[in-house]
């Protein structure tokens, strides 16, 4: 990403002049003509020079780090809104946002319970499931009997066959090679934090499959998709995959709606009237 300097050096003079010197706990003084914090109170709170806060309000400094960005974040008191803009006009990706880890998204979980018709589940960005409603127990079968550390959609792909079951042979090399690629995007998001590693270290000791696409390096965040299920009920079930992304990107909201064109729609009605608890659908769930 380029850096724009001269929006930069406006962003920072402007913010700089909006805060007051109260509001990070100095003294106004009596001899205070300019608006807002002097430049020597901003270096000093971020940690710098004040030669180097100057040169980029000059929009004249080479372009400044992450750790810099957080720093100068901090001093200005920052929302994340504007952090995140600093960051972009530094040439820089924003930091993500605070992980929300196993506790549901409230925005997610109540779009989750106005889809009483539709199949829908949340899960992290790791594959496990958070969070799912009738509609999708129906469509996929209830994971209520597996013990809570095996419900990670990835684990059971690469370690349970029935999972793939429901899928044709030619489908499943893609499908596994998409796992994968979207748990390494996952991966690299969290910095290698402990949930993260040690699922990817029990994938490596449990399947030779994965371990070797781990090794690949491929990256690709799964936002969308086609799928087509296999339902021992009603039959085959083609189906759209939306994904909605929590702020942070660790929780989805994965919708599984009717594909045009096809008798899924006809088959969901089905399972409405059925009901996930007359029957055990032999499908697996595709993230």
């Amino acid at each position: 990403m380029d850096m724009d300097r001269a929006q930069l050096a406006d962003f920072l003079r402007r913010s700089r002049e909006r805060l007051r010197p109260q509001e990070v706990g100095l003294s106004a003084g009596p001899r205070r003509r300019t608006p807002g914090l002097r430049r020597e109170e901003v270096s000093q709170l971020a940690g710098m020079s004040a030669d180097y806060y100057m040169r980029l309000e000059q929009a004249r400094s080479p372009q400044p780090s992450p750790q810099i960005l957080a720093a100068l974040a901090r001093a200005l008191r920052l929302t994340d809104d504007e952090r995140d803009h600093l960051y972009l006009l530094s040439g820089h990706r924003p930091p993500t946002g605070r992980l929300a880890h196993d506790h549901v998204s409230p925005g997610l979980l109540h779009l989750l319970d106005q889809l009483t018709e539709t199949p829908a589940h949340i899960t992290n960005d790791l594959g496990d499931l958070l969070a799912r409603n009738h509609m999708a127990d129906a469509l996929l079968g209830c994971l209520c009997s597996v013990r809570e550390q095996d419900r990670n959609f990835i684990w059971r792909w690469f370690t349970d066959p029935s999972m793939r079951r429901a899928f044709h042979p030619d489908e499943r090399d893609a499908l596994s090679r998409g796992h994968v690629a979207d748990l390494r995007a996952s991966y690299a998001r969290r910095g290698g934090d402990e949930p993260s590693t040690r699922l990817v270290g029990r994938l490596r000791g449990a399947s030779e499959e994965f371990a070797g696409l781990w090794d690949l390096h491929e990256v690709a965040v799964r936002r969308s998709s086609r799928m087509r299920l296999a339902h021992s009920a009603v039959g085959p079930i083609d189906l759209h995959c939306e994904t909605l992304l929590s702020p942070a990107e660790d929780q989805r909201l994965i919708i599984f709606t009717p594909a045009p064109g096809t008798s899924a729609i006809d088959h969901l009605s089905l399972l409405r009237v059925l009901g996930h608890d007359h029957f055990v659908p032999a499908t697996p769930a595709r993230r």
